[in-house]
């Protein structure tokens, strides 16, 4: 994977974490397959589609799918029930290496952050399986804003809590929603092919 990183040097750096740093996104789709199937889905779930989402917050998917669906679905419970068969898979996670690489060399000089549309508990739970939460100095989810990817708030909050100028930050995205929300914020961004 080649990652085309612009010149220059930035503040701080801020990463999306599933797709980005950590290879789930097919775990997150495997997950989303049962739970959307016990929510009644009679066929595979689209994967485009759940790509096309991809940083959007967890609970909105959940309403996206049962809106695209047609399907009365209670989204909470959907939710519950997603996130319970991704912990099941959450071990198999792979490491990005080389958008973790260039994570590990900005930590020894810059302050580096996580935004995430995943709820906090799995975010945490998926840095410390991995053994990247020592380098992140904040770690933002969908549990800290009311509007998440494509909204700029994720980024916007993490780059205050890195003390950094939004304009002074370059982020690490792999789908269009946060890829949106990061431009929105005013901060460059490093396109990571998801389906790697």
């Amino acid at each position: 994977m080649q990652l085309d990183i612009p010149a220059g040097d930035f503040d701080g750096y801020i990463f999306d974490l599933d797709g980005t740093l950590i290879d789930t996104m097919p775990l997150h789709y495997r997950a989303w397959d049962r739970a959307m199937r016990a929510a009644g889905l009679p066929h595979a779930l689209d994967e485009d589609y759940f790509y096309a989402l991809g940083g959007v917050p967890t609970r909105r998917v959940a309403e996206l799918f049962g809106e695209h669906y047609g399907l009365k679905l209670d989204p909470d419970h959907v939710f519950h029930t997603k996130e319970a068969f991704f912990t099941e898979l959450q071990a198999e996670a792979r490491l990005i290496e080389p958008v973790v690489s260039f994570a590990r060399r900005m930590h020894a000089t810059h302050p580096l952050a996580i935004a995430s549309g995943g709820p906090r508990v799995i975010v945490s739970r998926s840095l410390e399986i991995t053994g990247l939460a020592p380098l992140f100095r904040a770690v933002v989810t969908a549990d800290d804003v009311v509007h998440g990817k494509p909204s700029p708030d994720m980024f916007l909050l993490a780059a205050e809590q890195l003390g950094v100028t939004p304009g002074r930050c370059l982020v690490f995205e792999d789908a269009e929603p946060g890829i949106k929300g990061a431009l929105a914020a005013g901060m460059q961004v490093v396109r990571v092919p998801s389906r790697i």
